[in-house]
């Protein structure tokens, strides 16, 4: 009984372990299924440079407008926030005073005169007279020592009578340059004086216009080679052309030119401010409005652009992707960055070599090591 019960647990062990080799062999003649990625083949792609520079805009010019004489405004004589030309009358002070001033010193001056006319005669003909010993050497000596006096009262008079036309022209104030005048702070009756710090207004040339931006002093020096390497696009005196794009992302009409005119870096924060000088003939830029100017740095024929999304950063802030290699199998490469493109790409200058085949999509399911089934995506760089 022990024998047939022993004979049956041998054949059971023996069916059982045959039903788990088979199904071993099952199990390896079943092919793994692959995991499917999308990819895109990186090749070189001519590409426009170009380095973005933001700021705010300045007038051109800005001349406060202030009086030269103390008086009581009698008329101001311009439309505020009009345009007005260099020269042209913006307030009349009170003259009178002044205009008495200038009257009484040219009549000083005519006395002088003739005085004047009165004394060479006489001091000619003492000269004439001292010849023959008719007349003392001290009263010739009189006669010329009147003569240089008079001469020298005309000289005095002269000053004083250019100083009061001057004093009489400032009681019209004009415009120190052509431009779009403000709001005038004073009216007319109002007391104003040669030394007050206060404009009785503000005029501002806004053509063209400033447009002040900052850059790092490492991203000048960068333009500067450039510019002068002839990478970059210039006017005939040798700066750089800008494009301008204005505060609703539209493309302003006119092109701007780049100044390199920083007196200095900011030992703060290690940067320079540049003017790019922006031709405004409809007096579409105002003051204070943020602009952004866009340099052209030529076109790099073999650059390397791929989509963002196929790019991801580690903790320590490397951008990385994955790529698929030859024998399908996933590889993790960092890369280096110069910036992104203007359609969702990023401009890649390290890491990747035409030929190679990047993930886009899919990367979350598949590990550095595994092997997948690539699948060329639709996503093409431009």
């Amino acid at each position: 009984m022990r024998l047939l019960s022993f004979v049956r647990y041998g054949i059971a062990t023996i069916f059982l372990i045959c039903a788990l080799a088979a199904c071993s062999r099952n199990k390896q003649n079943t092919p793994q299924k692959l995991q499917t990625v999308s990819v895109i083949t990186v090749r070189n792609t001519p590409y426009g440079q170009s380095v973005s520079l933001p700021g705010r805009t300045t007038a051109y010019m800005t001349s406060p407008v202030t009086p030269q004489v103390t008086g009581i405004i009698r008329k101001r004589m311009f439309t505020e926030g009009g345009n007005v030309r260099e020269g042209q009358v913006l307030y009349q002070i009170d003259p009178d005073s002044y205009k008495a001033t200038y009257d009484a010193d040219v009549a000083n001056l005519e006395k002088a005169k003739a005085a004047l006319l009165s004394a060479k005669p006489i001091a000619e003909r003492d000269q004439s007279l001292a010849a023959i010993d008719a007349i003392s050497k001290e009263t010739l000596e009189e006669a010329q020592a009147t003569l240089k006096q008079d001469e020298a009262t005309i000289q005095a008079d002269e000053a004083t009578v250019e100083g009061a036309r001057i004093n009489l022209a400032y009681t019209r104030v004009t415009a120190p340059i052509s431009g779009t005048i403000g709001a005038s702070t004073y009216t007319p009756g109002a007391l104003v004086t040669a030394d007050q710090t206060t404009a009785l207004a503000t005029i501002y040339a806004y053509d063209p216009m400033y447009l002040d931006v900052t850059q790092s002093s490492t991203e000048v020096l960068a333009l500067r080679k450039k510019l002068a390497s002839g990478a970059l696009k210039s006017d005939g005196s040798g700066n750089a052309k800008v494009k301008i794009t204005l505060e609703d992302g539209t493309t302003y009409a006119h092109e701007g030119t780049l100044q390199f005119a920083g007196v200095g870096v900011d030992q703060t924060t290690g940067t320079i401010t540049l003017r790019v000088v922006v031709p405004n003939p409809e007096k579409l830029l105002l003051p204070g409005e943020y602009l952004h100017g866009l340099v052209e740095q030529g076109v790099d024929e073999k650059a390397i652009l791929v989509p963002q999304q196929s790019v991801t950063h580690d903790a320590r802030g490397n951008a990385t992707a994955l790529i698929v290699d030859a024998r399908n199998k996933i590889e993790q490469r960092t890369l280096t960055l110069s910036g992104t493109a203007d359609n969702n790409e990023w401009v890649v200058t390290g890491g990747l070599s035409p030929g190679d085949r990047i993930v886009v999509t899919g990367s979350q399911f598949v590990s550095q090591g595994d092997t997948v089934k690539p699948v060329e995506s639709a996503v093409a760089t431009n």
